[in-house]
């Protein structure tokens, strides 16, 4: 498979990532750091997406219910060189499901998450998936 975008920027403006039919405006300025996403949160949410679509792939393998999920991802940061070095996620999967094992579905997210595996061979990932037995 391959994969494709389209990014620009203007100089001491915003940037803007093409993909398909979405657009996704990033800070690329000072002005913007508290308002736009950067690059590295950037980084975390395409790991998020990776979680979150594999929950979706799996309900469907692992023949489980649930109304939505969400996923809290938090990363720590070295200076020198600068790069990712822990990155921590909780999963919060809201499903009455009784027959939704746990433990299988992290299993199965962690070895088949495209950019899983590509964060997981430059940085440590730890994560918790949890049930919530309501919708």
């Amino acid at each position: 498979m391959d994969y494709h975008s389209l990014a620009n920027s203007s100089s001491k403006n915003n940037a803007v990532i093409k993909i398909k039919e979405t657009e996704i405006v990033f800070g690329t300025t000072p002005e913007s750091s508290d308002n736009l996403a950067n690059p590295a949160e950037l980084f975390l949410g395409s790991l998020s997406a990776c979680i979150l679509k594999n929950v979706e792939r799996f309900s469907i393998f692992m023949k489980f219910e649930y109304s939505h999920a969400e996923i809290k991802v938090h990363a720590t940061r070295l200076e020198k060189p600068p790069r990712m070095d822990q990155i921590n996620y909780e999963l919060i999967i809201y499903s009455r499901d009784g027959s939704l094992n746990l433990s299988l579905l992290k299993k199965n997210i962690e070895k088949f998450g495209t950019i899983f595996n590509t964060v997981k061979a430059s940085c440590s990932i730890v994560g918790e998936v949890k049930q919530i037995h309501e919708y």
